[in-house]
């Protein structure tokens, strides 16, 4: 049995995140973690809402709230909804915890012992109109590098390039639309990043199954024009983790608080310790998932996130692990995503653009949505969510293949044989074809899950599903009922056995879906098939099952119609 550390990058507190958000990182994420259990290994998968600097603070201020209070409120809106998609997360944390405040600390405390943190005296853009200083997300302008005129002062979401607040051209608050800006001296602390170039450089070469999208923009950052920059992991915002070296103070960074691209990667390692405090168990439960002097060696640590996010996890948050200098798990596996941009345009938490998580759900149960968006997840490229696409994807894959062979199999047997196996007859060279291209297939489904190809998963489980139709439009029992009863009754068996298998596989993509079949057939458990062909006469003669309803309506012209023009606008919250 593996052991595998999962997790996803974690969302912002401001606002429902759209479905881009959630198919850059939860979802995949999930599937994996899914797939790791079913397949008996042992899974800690970690997500937490990140709660603090400039979106946090706008974000309360726009609802007329206190920031911590709009923090708590916002995380269980955000827990309620992944649990409405099903993501099964052993812990959602948050970066405003205890253990996250403490274990910052610790590490801002290590890093100053090694030599890796400077003070350096900055200029900061201040408005005059606010009364405060301007951290980067707080400024917006016209990119230097691509010309989109919504650019942070922080990174550029249109071509992700790392910015400074100074480089944008015309910037502006993005509290107040003020222009009266002046820059002003301030001092904060900043990770020497660049004294771990090489380190970082040769653990990036030893990645050599890391996707490409990931190893080229890390290497892009490591070395386009000046190279690896030192960057600043301090900010002068009353909400935050106060800076400390530890438990000590830091004179002259009082009333600062650390960065949140500093505190929000920690979290993961504090989210562990959160979940272990939420079992009621000691230290050492979560410590044997993150240090390697206390049994993390054995574990395989996967990260999913967007390509926006992964200057941080492959620069950022490496340096503050090597640079602790202490025995910390490191990433081994990082998956990356693309963007997937909506109807022509992009996705937008920050413009209200697209469909949103809780709209979603509003429409349709999760596995619809699921299923688009893991079966087109933006790996190689961007991709895009278009309605017309998604009622094919629905009505062709999950109506009439899945769904379809569900109901064909169930009713046919309940109206020739009653609602039980049937016995009789002998499977013959028709099923022993079926069994061995679904062997085939299943050992292919397998391997792309465990190298994370998402998109070519789903299209293997999909070509499993057709399996099971060709096989009963090939042998077509209700015509061989007529003359032979017992051939008939022993088609039918390989049909509720498939019907079994499919519920197995696809429970990562569908869980809901595979819940209701496993129950329709009476089975409290999902075993993974290790032997499809054993697999394929688990349910015997006599076993009950009940017919279930339809899994999956098809999305109708009108609805696809209506959702298009409802949602070809600005979100109205």
């Amino acid at each position: 049995m593996a052991r595998h550390l999962i997790t996803s990058a974690i969302p912002y507190i401001n606002g429902v995140k759209h479905l881009g958000n959630l198919v850059g990182s939860q979802l995949p994420a999930d599937l994996f973690a899914r797939y790791q259990r079913a397949r008996g290994h042992e899974v800690l998968f970690l997500c937490a809402t990140d709660e603090h600097g400039t979106p946090a603070e706008l974000a309360a201020a726009k609802a007329g709230k206190p920031v911590a209070e709009y923090c708590a409120e916002m995380h269980a809106v955000q827990a309620r909804l992944a649990e409405g998609f099903r993501l099964s997360f052993d812990h959602f944390g948050r970066s405003s915890s205890p253990q996250n405040h403490a274990l910052t600390q610790h590490f801002a405390g290590r890093l100053a012992e090694a030599g890796l943190i400077q003070e350096v005296v900055e200029q900061q853009v201040y408005s005059i109109r606010d009364g405060r200083f301007l951290p980067d997300r707080y400024i917006e302008g016209t990119c230097p590098n691509c010309g989109y005129d919504k650019a942070r002062g922080d990174q550029c979401e249109n071509c992700t390039k790392q910015l400074d607040p100074t480089d944008l051209i015309d910037p502006r608050s993005a509290i107040s639309g003020a222009t009266e800006l002046e820059v002003r001296d301030t001092k904060h602390l900043y990770l020497r990043q660049s004294a771990l170039k090489d380190q970082l450089d040769a653990w990036i070469d030893s990645k050599a199954d890391w996707p490409v999208l990931t190893t080229s923009i890390a290497k892009k950052w490591l070395h386009d024009g000046e190279g690896l920059r030192d960057r600043g992991i301090t900010r002068d915002l009353d909400w935050g983790i106060p800076v400390r070296k530890g438990d000590a103070d830091w004179p002259g960074m009082e009333g600062k608080v650390f960065y949140v691209w500093f505190d929000a990667p920690i979290e993961y390692i504090a989210c562990a310790g959160e979940w272990a405090e939420a079992q009621g168990l000691d230290a050492a439960a979560w410590e044997r998932w993150w240090r390697t002097d206390k049994g993390a060696d054995d574990v395989r640590y996967t990260q999913f996130m967007g390509k926006d996010n992964v200057p941080f996890h492959t620069l950022s948050f490496p340096t503050t692990l090597i640079g602790s200098g202490e025995p910390w798990k490191m990433v081994d596996h990082l998956k990356s995503f693309n963007y997937l941009n909506y109807d022509g345009g992009q996705f937008s938490t920050s413009q209200g653009r697209g469909i949103f998580m809780d709209q979603a759900l509003e429409l349709l149960p999760a596995d619809y949505w699921r299923w688009w968006l893991l079966s087109h997840a933006p790996e190689k490229s961007d991709s895009e969510f278009t309605w017309e696409n998604f009622q094919s994807a629905v009505n062709k894959d999950l109506a009439d293949v899945l769904g379809n062979f569900i109901s064909r199999i169930t009713k046919f047997c309940r109206s020739k044989f009653g609602e039980a196996v049937p016995a009789g007859g002998q499977y013959g060279a028709a099923e022993a074809a079926t069994i061995a291209e679904v062997e085939e297939r299943v050992a292919r489904y397998a391997e792309l899950m465990d190298t994370m190809e998402v998109r070519k998963s789903a299209q293997e489980l999909r070509a499993i599903w057709v399996c099971g139709n060709e096989y009963l439009q090939a042998v077509a029992p209700w015509s061989t009922f007529k003359t032979e009863p017992q051939q008939a009754a022993a088609q039918t068996r390989l049909g509720l056995n498939l019907a079994h298998l499919f519920a197995v596989l696809s429970a990562p993509f569908l869980p809901d879906a595979s819940r209701t079949i496993l129950q329709s057939l009476k089975i409290d458990t999902a075993a993974w098939p290790d032997d499809p062909s054993e697999f394929l006469s688990r349910l015997e003669a006599g076993h009950a099952f009940d017919v279930p309803d339809v899994l999956f309506a098809k999305v109708s012209d009108d609805d696809c119609a209506a959702w298009k023009a409802q949602f070809s606008g600005r979100r109205a919250d």
